[in-house]
């Protein structure tokens, strides 16, 4: 029987990062935080969130991460932490990491001397179609005759 527990979890450096990547296991320094600021809520709790952005990254480049709620005040600068189950998005043309919901954040004894900072990828614009103007949209009805 196939154990799942012994596969190794593989770790990505930050340059290989694209939009729309799922199950990211990566390990980064803290370069800033920025200040937080509360958000708009749709939801009927009308409760704020608060959202933050830190420039992580590794000796290869550096994205922006987006830290919630209870993550703002747990990390600081020149701190090594560990993103278990990560993704990544697009947030107005600039690619963004997160660790969502199943994802975790945790710091770690690991050694990252350099950040690599002049490969900013969230500095970069990316052009996103959306899918219903795209060529392979995803749901694309058949047509009868």
């Amino acid at each position: 029987m196939f154990d799942v527990s012994t596969v190794p979890e593989e770790s990505v450096k930050v340059a290989s990062l694209k939009p729309d990547l799922h199950h990211l296991n990566l390990t980064v320094k803290i370069v800033n935080v920025g200040p937080s600021r509360t958000i708009p809520t749709v939801r009927r709790d009308q409760r704020q969130r608060f959202v933050a952005e830190a420039l992580v990254g590794d000796e290869t480049g550096s994205v922006v991460l987006t830290l919630w709620e209870d993550q703002i005040g747990r990390f600081k600068p020149q701190d090594v932490i560990e993103i278990r189950s990560g993704y990544t998005t697009l947030f107005r043309g600039s690619l963004r990491l997160n660790s969502g919901r199943g994802g975790r954040i945790e710091k770690t004894g690991k050694g990252i001397e350099q950040v690599n900072t002049k490969n900013n990828l969230s500095e970069k614009t990316h052009i996103q179609i959306p899918w219903h103007l795209s060529e392979s949209r995803p749901f694309r009805a058949k047509r009868r005759r």
